[in-house]
């Protein structure tokens, strides 16, 4: 009997996109037996068709028209690679118009542009698959979409930009700067010329958007997100923390209390004995909170071409047995049906209750400590430890490290805005929180 065959476009032939095609190549014998059925690239549309990607493929499947691959009548699944808002979302669109299943890695789209893709997949009762989006190869958006189908989450906290982790990871065990792990994260191929997206929490903001979307059935602007990146910690900040017992992490975060939404993303200080503290280099690592089994963590490489390319030709299979058995949104895109995805307030920074870290440098004067301590006080901010290094000899003061209990962020934000304008105080503060 004649094999049956899935047929595939795929828009965007970088990293991703020729790991992608090179697994495809390479597994394709145990995805005929495992699927009962084979796929077939019929094409590949990039702007760049003569780099050598170190993968082959067949003569008439390059082209530099997307159009090629977005109105094939063959073609069964468009997969984007591409990345960006645009041209990817006028291509999604125009895919799924045709009657294209879909396949992306795209965060930054879905998160931004979700509910037009999801609402005209619901009326066409077409398939998207988006594994690849966030954290890479580990199966997070499947878990929760599926094997924690029936779990009421509380909170899902992660690790999920390799290229922080990387450089935090540097950092703390390599004894480097910020800059010259950055440079060196660069020069691996970790980090893009242009790190920004990754080093200022942009690129988790995306992926906690999509997550929280899936954990809670909420609809949430990423834009409202409150987001902080790592780029002006320093190794007197790492060194302290690891002086308290603590590693810093960037972490996206998304709580729920069952009336509200707590979501932002900033490095914070974890516990050396959190499950996440030895997490490091560009692993990636999800923890999930919900009310049945108290906490899951899933960890695993979070980018570049295999493990992604691993997630993408993850969905394409799972689209392909949905197109070979018939069926039609089998799994809702979005985790929840698409009428009980609803907006849910979203806390402000102000509002959150936390323990936080306080790195002052201030003058080697008496008295300072107890100024300081008084405006925290007078905040209702309570001192659990206290830290004062080394004297000053050269004029720029010394470091003062605090940690609090439990205070609210207004609190914390008032007390420093009035302690920064101290005289005896040299520089702003620094300010990380903690979580347990």
């Amino acid at each position: 009997m004649k094999t049956k065959t899935i047929k595939v476009g795929l828009l965007g032939f970088g990293t991703i996109g020729s790991g992608v095609v090179k697994i495809l190549a390479q597994s394709a014998e145990t995805i005929r037996k495992r699927l009962g059925a084979s796929i077939e690239i019929v094409k590949i549309a990039d702007l760049d068709i003569k780099t050598d990607r170190g993968v082959t493929v067949a003569r008439g499947v390059l082209t530099k028209d997307a159009n090629e691959a977005l109105c094939h009548p063959d073609i069964d699944v468009v997969i984007e690679l591409i990345g960006g808002y645009e041209p990817a979302r006028t291509f999604i669109l125009k895919a799924i118009e045709n009657g294209k299943h879909v396949v992306t890695a795209n965060k930054a789209l879905l998160a931004k542009h979700g509910d037009e893709i999801f609402a005209a997949l619901e009326k066409k009762r077409l398939s998207i698959g988006f594994e690849g989006s966030v954290a890479g190869a580990i199966p997070i958006i499947r878990s929760i979409r599926e094997s924690f189908v029936a779990n009421q989450f509380t909170a899902i906290e992660g690790i999920v930009n390799g290229t922080a982790n990387y450089i935090l990871s540097k950092m703390t065990d390599g004894n480097c700067d910020f800059k010259k792990a950055l440079r060196e994260a660069q020069a691996k191929g970790y980090a893009e010329a242009d790190p920004t997206f990754d080093i200022e929490g942009i690129d988790s903001a995306h992926k906690i958007a999509i997550l929280t979307r899936l954990a809670y059935g909420a609809r949430i602007d990423y834009e409202d997100i409150h987001v902080e990146g790592i780029s002006k910690i320093t190794p007197e900040e790492v060194q302290c923390a690891k002086d308290f017992g603590y590693r810093i992490k960037l972490l996206a975060i998304s709580k729920f209390d069952g009336q509200s939404l707590d979501v932002r993303v900033h490095p914070a200080m974890i516990p050396e004995s959190h499950p996440m503290a030895n997490i490091n280099g560009v692993l990636n690592a999800v923890r999930v909170c919900d009310n049945f089994m108290v906490e899951n963590i899933l960890v695993g490489h979070g980018a570049g071409s295999l493990p992604t390319g691993s997630a993408v030709v993850g969905d394409v299979v799972e689209v392909a047995r949905n197109i070979l058995s018939g069926a039609r949104n089998r799994v809702p895109s979005q985790s929840f049906q698409i009428a009980n995805v609803k907006p849910i307030p979203l806390k402000d920074i102000s509002e959150i209750d936390a323990e936080y870290f306080l790195h002052f440098r201030v003058l080697d004067n008496p008295g300072v400590l107890s100024r300081i301590s008084g405006v925290l006080g007078n905040h209702s901010i309570s001192i659990a430890s206290v830290i004062q290094r080394g004297r000053d000899q050269n004029g720029k003061g010394v470091p003062l490290i605090m940690m609090t209990h439990t205070a609210r962020e207004k609190n914390i934000q008032d007390a420093l805005s009035e302690i920064d304008r101290l005289d005896c105080v040299c520089e702003k503060t620094v300010l990380l929180r903690v979580e347990r």
